[in-house]
């Protein structure tokens, strides 16, 4: 971390403050700086009132009766009142904004479909009502699994409809990673479909799901009662009769799709995040406060205007498809464009056809993304009108300035603001972030925390850290759409966010990241202080990868890190050590590699496979992890390492390292 804050600090004298255009301003929602101060004021001094005001933008079937109760580290946020999540995205909008278009949807091969709201209400009232049929009711769990088409997205309405608690697995999870993640939900449905479209070829999800499902060694998933199958890609699949039904017979069928009037704290989804150690985290968020967060920052943080259309180019697999995506721009009446496909294809400038040919006016995509874009090059974005962009966003790990500006030139033609966001699967929604017609920007920062959210930098005893100086990124009051357990372990919860840092006595939410704030106080994130990689803005953790590598019958042991990569932001390294009488080939080498895509996906295959006899280890026989993110990046060992056992380790390692270079 210190790394990092030296790095950042010495590029201090060539940062920029961009303040809000003149004119966005001037129609913005917060439109100057000292109107975001009065809300953050109002909502620090006035927790209570400023709260109860967001939750009335939402229509309560009951209403509440508090607005928080604690016994921390555990919440409850409008306790009493009852609402729909689904009725609050669709029902609501029918009578004045029912012809309006709500998803706009593209293929990769070039299909495309429109759903107005009132056509999205009746699809969602139909998969609520086949879901009803199957059996499931309030407080089961659906697990989803599907490409980025509108059944998606129907899915998730359908469910919050009829109180299902969903849970979505990325489409890129192998079998293996589904049959985990569906177990620990003790889901009693999956939706999936036959495959989905990448890069012109079908990727295959019902057999993965078959293979999940017929499990390994007789061990599958034994809650699941009903899979329910898409036809997307028209790919030859098995159909189970007992247990598979096609999407479109299910919902033909019918039944009753009326919104279920639900408890503020009812479950409303579990997304699965990777943690410090090897088993996913099933973080739980409940249907109230994540609602009343997720429409108020789509609303103020992307500026959002009756006329845009608003494009975020996430997978719903992960939480920004959930709520920025789905979610968010629905509860606020919006249009939300959705793509299935990857961004080369068929050809680099796809993005920016799409943006031209849907007059797109907001974008909201990854730093990992836009840095290749950059290497691409500004040709592609170049062909193409992009004068419908009005503002653009950044998700899911910290932008270097060179691609924030790159990003403001070529495609905002140095007239948008940039909102650089943070936050996480946990958080349930953005936290930090420029408000763009009030907050000047720097290329780098995410600025200042939202209104309603007090964050700080502390050092390992609570204290607020100095200006420039990298701490601990931590949040001291509950928010609304916080996580509010771990499904199934609220030991694990409590453990994992709030055991490592209290102020005042009590603990508080850490992040997990590491940060510095500046002398204006914005803060810059400068990445993971935990076993976690972020790969393209996907979190891996390591020990997961390092399970999958161990259950390589070739493998006697391995460790996992991550280094600096210039278009992922970090990539995997391994450094294993092969069972006896082993040698290292490269047959070996893919094996591994291919091991790792069956265990978890593709995401996490490993960049490189360093192989040595022995990782270095302490004394009480912990693997020393950061030697071996130093010798990954290709740096000098530096630090304490008077715990190491054997220094002749470290020093074949370190030899192996200048040899390959």
């Amino acid at each position: 971390m210190a790394d990092d804050q030296q790095r950042i600090e010495s590029h201090l004298d060539e940062r920029r403050v961009f303040p809000p255009p003149v004119e966005f301003a001037a129609r913005a929602r917060v439109a100057s700086l000292e109107e975001y101060e009065r809300l953050r004021d109002r909502a620090r001094d006035d927790p209570e009132g400023f709260w109860r005001e967001l939750a009335h933008t939402l229509d309560w079937l009951e209403p509440f009766h508090s607005v928080l109760e604690e016994s921390p580290p555990f919440v409850k946020w409008f306790t009493g009142g009852k609402l729909n999540l689904s009725a609050n995205c669709l029902d609501r909008h029918l009578a004045e904004r029912g012809d309006r278009r709500a998803i706009v949807w593209e293929g990769e091969p070039g299909d495309a479909r429109t759903l107005t709201y009132r056509e999205l209400h009746a699809e969602v009232c139909r998969a609520a009502g086949a879901l009803r049929s199957l059996g499931v009711s309030a407080g089961d769990r659906v697990a989803i699994y599907l490409p980025m088409i509108p059944e998606l997205a129907i899915s998730l309405l359908a469910c919050a409809r009829i109180g299902a608690t969903h849970s979505v697995i990325f489409g890129g999870f192998s079998a293996e990673a589904i049959r985990d993640r569906v177990n620990d939900a003790g889901a009693r449905v999956i939706i999936t479909a036959d495959g989905g479209w990448r890069r012109g070829k079908v990727v295959a999800l019902k057999v993965n799901v078959d293979a999940a499902l017929d499990g390994r060694d007789g061990h599958g998933c034994p809650t699941v009662e009903k899979v329910l199958v898409v036809t997307r890609t028209k790919t030859e699949i098995t159909m189970r009769a007992d247990r598979d039904v096609a999407w479109a017979d299910a919902l033909a069928k019918g039944g009753d799709g009326s919104p279920a009037a639900l408890d503020a704290e009812h479950p409303l989804f579990i997304l699965y995040t990777s943690g410090s150690t090897g088993k996913p985290k099933g973080v739980l968020h409940a249907t109230g406060g994540y609602s009343v967060w997720a429409g108020y920052t789509t609303r103020v943080v992307f500026d959002l205007r009756d006329d845009d259309v608003y494009w975020c180019t996430a997978d719903i697999g992960w939480v920004t498809g959930h709520s920025y995506v789905v979610y968010g721009p629905l509860l606020n009446g919006a249009t939300t464009l959705m793509y299935e496909g990857a961004p080369d294809s068929p050809d680099k400038d796809r993005f920016w056809q799409m943006i031209a040919r849907h007059r797109v006016s907001i974008f909201y995509t990854a730093p990992t993304a836009i840095r290749a874009f950059m290497r691409w090059g500004d040709e592609f974005p170049a062909r193409h009108d992009l004068s419908s962009l009005r503002l653009l966003g950044t998700v899911g790990e910290p932008i270097n300035p060179e691609a924030w500006m790159w990003y403001r030139r070529a495609i905002g033609g140095d007239r948008c603001p940039i909102v650089d966001t943070w936050w996480q699967t946990e958080t349930g929604g953005i936290l930090i972030s420029p408000l763009p017609g009030a907050t000047p920007t720097k290329p780098g920062s995410c600025t200042r925390p939202l209104p309603g959210i007090e964050a700080d930098v502390v050092d390992r005893q609570g204290v607020s850290c100095p200006p420039n100086v990298g701490g601990f990124l931590v949040i001291k009051r509950p928010w609304p759409s916080m996580l509010r357990t771990i499904f199934g372990d609220p030991d694990r919860y409590v453990k994992s966010y709030f055991s490592e840092i209290s102020i005042g006595g009590k603990p508080v939410y850490f992040a997990g990241d590491g940060a510095r704030k500046d002398a204006d106080g914005y803060f810059w994130v400068m990445g993971r202080v935990d076993d976690v990689i972020n790969v393209a803005g996907h979190r891996l953790g390591t020990m997961e990868i390092e399970s999958a590598l161990v259950g390589h019958p070739d493998v006697a042991e391995a460790a996992v890190v991550g280094r600096p990569d210039e278009l992922k932001g970090q990539a995997v390294v391994a450094f294993v050590t092969l069972r006896g009488g082993k040698t290292v080939t490269p047959e070996i080498v893919a094996a591994l590699g291919a091991h790792v895509v069956k265990e978890i996906g593709a995401l996490a295959r490993p960049e490189e496979i360093r192989f040595t006899d022995a990782l270095p280890k302490t004394r009480s026989g912990k693997i020393m992890r950061r030697l071996l993110k130093e010798i990954a990046a290709g740096g000098q060992v530096r630090g304490d390492v008077t715990t190491l056992e054997d220094m002749n380790v470290l020093n074949r390692l370190a030899q192996q390292g200048s040899d390959e270079e």
